[in-house]
């Protein structure tokens, strides 16, 4: 099948807010640049006053951005002293009280308001700015003295509110769906969650009742085979009774591991697990259990105080790496001297399970997950897990873990290096 062209890497695009900025930045620029000139040509105001008021009308749209208020009262106090600057003699022929310029920046300026800030704001704006206009004719009546210049500025008057009006009612229902679909979206997201929590606790449901149903029902009839073999074959003797009662308290205290691990599964339950977990300390039983089976294991356990101050997941995963050590030593290496070395500092648990080249040939060659479970458990703790062979055939696990969760010093590059230097004198 014919490989598909690497598709080429996309330029990122401008976020649209930072469009948006730019392009009000362009619009501010355009109006100022045209007010001033025309408010003093075509109405006859100062030049400074132009200067002054058209900065404070239009620099009040990029103020809104981050001071409404302020932007308001800048806006008003613009808005009411730019139409009382003109001179009669020029303005009458020319746009009053607004000017073209004016009014784009008036509509600009409450739809800002609006959509931004929400209706309230952009309210106070559009009212503060038409109660300006309309005293400028009460002000300055030399201005529609003839007939004509009072149609002119009534007409004017009409049309500045019905434009910011309508911009107003425009920026408003923006708002309300840009808004309404920000909440859909969220809405969205938060099914998504659930679904997926949901689907997350019917396949751990499913996984609990697998094991209930098949595994531990297994391990039941284990049990109960190994402790009633005395019974119902008197035949048998002492050691091989013996075997059999610890097999059955094998089995029994697998069973409870499972029961634990079903509790955790099984989540719609809510029941908290009073039994305490396996730690350092555990460790003892754990190996004259494997010794009891006839496996030659040494152990050492070396600072003991430390130890002691371990987090409990540290000490639950120690306690479970020694263990898949163990029975991966016991699995695929029979008949191997197993040593298992614990050493606790200041800064970290190390763990060293050495078993030495098999003389016999294991009969269990399957894969499995064991060392990935290892690795995973050290490294969710902030440490490190080493395991491979040797050149002599043996088989080494290193481990570091912090006395912590949260690693506080860099652990080294070779976990078992210290350990091995006195490995020798341990076993």
């Amino acid at each position: 099948m014919a490989r598909r062209r690497p598709r080429p890497a996309r330029t990122p695009r401008i976020a649209r807010r930072t469009a948006a900025l730019v392009a009000l930045c362009a619009a501010t620029i355009a109006l100022y640049a045209t007010l001033v000139p025309l408010q003093t040509t075509l109405s006859g105001t100062p030049l400074p006053l132009s200067f002054i008021l058209g900065a404070a009308i239009c620099a009040a749209p990029l103020l809104s951005l981050t001071r409404p208020r302020t932007a308001v009262a800048m806006f008003g106090a613009a808005a009411f002293l730019l139409p009382l600057t003109v001179d009669s003699a020029l303005a009458v022929s020319a746009p009053w009280p607004w000017s073209v310029s004016a009014l784009l920046t008036f509509v600009l300026f409450v739809g800002l308001m609006t959509f931004v800030h929400g209706a309230r704001h952009g309210a106070y704006a559009l009212v503060i700015g038409v109660i300006c206009s309309l005293t400028a004719p009460l002000l300055r009546p030399d201005m529609v003295a003839t007939p004509g210049s009072s149609a002119s500025a009534t007409a004017v008057l009409i049309v500045t509110s019905s434009v910011a009006v309508a911009m107003y009612l425009i920026a408003a229902l923006a708002a309300g769906r840009l808004r309404l679909g920000a909440e859909l979206t969220r809405e969205r997201a938060h099914s998504a969650l659930e679904e997926s929590r949901r689907a997350l606790v019917e396949e751990r449901t499913r996984i609990a009742r697998e094991l209930h149903d098949v595994v531990a029902h297994s391990m039941s009839v284990i049990q109960v085979q190994a402790s009633t073999a005395r019974y119902r074959l008197p035949e048998i003797g002492d050691v091989a009774a013996s075997e059999f009662d610890d097999i059955a308290a094998t089995a029994r205290t697998s069973l409870a591991e499972m029961r634990r691990m079903l509790g955790v599964l099984r989540t719609e339950d809510q029941t908290a697990e009073l039994a305490p977990q396996h730690g350092i300390d555990d460790i003892p039983r754990l190996v004259d259990s494997i010794r009891r089976a006839g496996v030659d294991v040494g152990l050492a356990i070396e600072g003991g105080h430390a130890v002691a101050g371990a987090d409990a997941a540290v000490q639950i995963a120690a306690y479970r790496i020694v263990q898949e050590a163990l029975s991966n030593a016991v699995r695929h290496s029979p008949g191997a001297r197993v040593t298992v070395r614990v050493h606790a500092d200041p800064a970290a648990i190390r763990i060293r399970v050495h078993n030495e080249a098999s003389p016999e040939t294991p009969s269990d060659q399957s894969g499995g997950y064991g060392l990935r479970g290892m690795r995973e458990r050290a490294e969710l703790l902030g440490g490190s897990l080493r395991a491979g062979p040797d050149p002599d055939g043996a088989w080494t696990v290193d481990a570091v873990l912090p006395l912590t969760s949260a690693p506080s010093t860099p652990l080294p590059d070779d976990p078992g290096a210290d350990l091995r230097a006195t490995d020798k004198e341990n076993t």
